[in-house]
């Protein structure tokens, strides 16, 4: 089937990752195990044959695209609209904190997180039309190519849900995890038809494979 092929990927680890903080809008950076994650990125995707190199605006995804520039030789083109979702009153808390400040928000959200969202935030609803308007500009730049997409983790389970026809207030349900550094890969047909689901949560690095796998795994977002 010809098309062009998307493989999104989430940036790095960040020092939110343990506990399980919401990280939106507020812009940290990797912490040491997410740079080497995008070390990992960068040698994986030297040998992939990627076209194209997008990623979203904020630092963390900015620095997880960096080592495959390099190993590619692509000059990153940086999108604002592949940002994360703004979460409001959730940034930089975790779920259980959200629960045990407001037990009946936080079961309205896990019931359907779009219409849902916390108070304060980003409708998904409206991150998922900026970030696929993005994303159908960077396919139309590159028809038949393939593109390497950093961005963030809210964000492209609500891309992958919307794209794939699922409703996105099923995106945690659906689509429970998207590790740190995995990748989601996409077909993008020529002309009009569904796109295609290639793979979801992929890892580049058997090391960080075997860490996440044995790791404790906090409740997701």
């Amino acid at each position: 089937m010809k098309g062009t092929t998307v493989v999104l990927a989430r940036h790095g680890r960040t020092a939110w990752h343990s506990p399980n903080r919401y990280a939106g809008r507020s812009d940290i950076p990797l912490d040491e195990y997410g740079a080497e994650q995008a070390a990992a990125l960068g040698r994986w995707a030297a040998g992939q044959g990627f076209t194209s190199l997008v990623c979203s605006s904020m630092r963390r995804a900015q620095d997880t695209a960096a080592p495959a520039a390099t190993s590619t030789g692509l000059v990153p083109r940086v999108d604002d609209r592949l940002r994360e979702l703004d979460f409001g009153i959730a940034e930089g808390r975790t779920l259980d904190e959200l629960r045990a400040a407001d037990p009946s928000m936080v079961e309205r959200f896990v019931a359907d997180p779009a219409t849902h969202h916390f108070p304060g935030g980003e409708r998904p609803a409206d991150a998922v039309q900026r970030a696929l308007a993005g994303l159908a500009e960077a396919v139309a730049a590159d028809p038949g190519g393939r593109l390497l997409v950093v961005a963030h983790n809210t964000l492209i389970r609500l891309m992958t849900c919307a794209v794939l026809g699922l409703p996105i207030g099923e995106y945690r349900r659906r689509l429970p995890t998207l590790d740190p550094a995995g990748t989601v890969t996409l077909l993008f047909p020529t002309g009009n038809g569904p796109v295609g689901l290639l793979a979801f949560n992929v890892p580049v690095s058997a090391g960080w494979e075997r860490q996440s796998a044995t790791s404790e795994q906090p409740e997701h977002r």
